[in-house]
């Protein structure tokens, strides 16, 4: 097991120890006292989602108000994606920056991503399923979007796959249009 810490502060990976044999693989995916040492505290599940997305889906940039935010553990089950973190922090010192990192079935790395932070991902290969465990129900006036593809964060995203993004990731602002309406927790 490693915990590998993003540039994003309070943000990080986590790679589960992987048990293999005739039969396939056993792993913990989520340890609480893994998660109360790195995150400061508890997690408290509200919430459980799960996406299946053929290759080249973009999802995000999805974010909720904060207070009261909303945490995710984030892992792939099945594909590949590339997970990507923004910090949408007024007063962090990574405000406006983004991080990825590859989820896929051999390494079955978790991210972790607390309040304030944005998240997309682009699947890499048909039927990527993602599962997350949020800390916060989804609160629809509460959540907003980014557009995925907005120069200004400028995500370096696969070149080689057509983004399929949905109609409301679309029509998403850009940072610099929601850049004043974001609030410090």
């Amino acid at each position: 097991m490693s915990v590998e810490k993003f540039q994003i502060p309070g943000a990080w990976v986590f790679t589960p120890k992987q048990f293999s044999d005739d039969r396939g693989v056993f792993f913990e995916w989520f340890q609480d006292s893994t998660f109360r040492e790195h995150a400061g505290g508890d997690f408290f599940l509200a919430q459980a989602n799960c996406s299946v997305s053929q290759r080249g889906v973009l999802r995000g940039i999805h974010y909720a108000n904060v207070p009261p935010g909303q945490r995710k553990y984030v892992t792939c089950i099945s594909g590949s994606a590339l997970d990507v973190l923004i910090d949408l922090r007024p007063s962090s010192p990574t405000f406006g920056k983004w991080q990825s990192v590859l989820l896929d079935t051999a390494e079955c790395k978790v991210v972790f991503i607390p309040n304030g932070i944005g998240h997309a991902f682009m699947s890499l290969e048909d039927n990527t399923t993602i599962v997350y465990l949020c800390d916060k129900r989804y609160n629809p006036s509460g959540e907003f979007e980014i557009h995925p593809l907005d120069p200004t964060i400028g995500i370096t995203w696969p070149t080689d796959i057509e983004p399929l993004i949905s109609l409301k990731d679309a029509a998403a602002p850009s940072f610099l249009e929601i850049k004043d309406s974001l609030q410090t927790e």
